[in-house]
């Protein structure tokens, strides 16, 4: 008698500790296209600082950290470092236009509040 084994099939896919928007996406890759050399991938960060006591960092890298964890987003790779991703578990970037500004926007779920200017905020 034989038997066959079915494989294990993940119906849901694994939440991301952090996402990306496709909006967010192509924004990121339009800018990164106009630097000379292009940069690898993305960093997104949460640095000290700020009247609420942490800010979000967003800059180019070459290359991936010893501690990093590295996520690709439609062929974009965005390295965050193992202490920011404590801060930005299940948090959501997107690029937003509006009349007045235009800008990178964080939904993050483990702030529990954010200074008036809104650049940075509390967990």
């Amino acid at each position: 008698m034989a038997t066959t084994v079915q494989p294990n099939i993940e119906t849901t896919p694994k939440a991301v500790p952090v996402a990306l928007t496709p909006t967010a996406v192509a924004k990121v890759k339009e800018i990164m296209a106009q630097q000379d050399p292009m940069p690898a991938g993305l960093r997104i960060g949460v640095v000290g600082g700020g009247c609420s006591g942490f800010s979000y960092s967003m800059n180019f890298e070459n290359a991936a950290g010893m501690m990093d964890k590295v996520f690709n987003f439609d062929e974009l790779k965005v390295f965050v470092d193992a202490t920011s991703l404590m801060y930005l578990q299940g948090c959501v970037v997107d690029y937003v236009e509006t009349l007045e500004a235009a800008g990178f926007k964080f939904e993050n779920p483990n702030v529990k509040s954010t200074c008036g200017c809104g650049s940075s905020f509390s967990v």
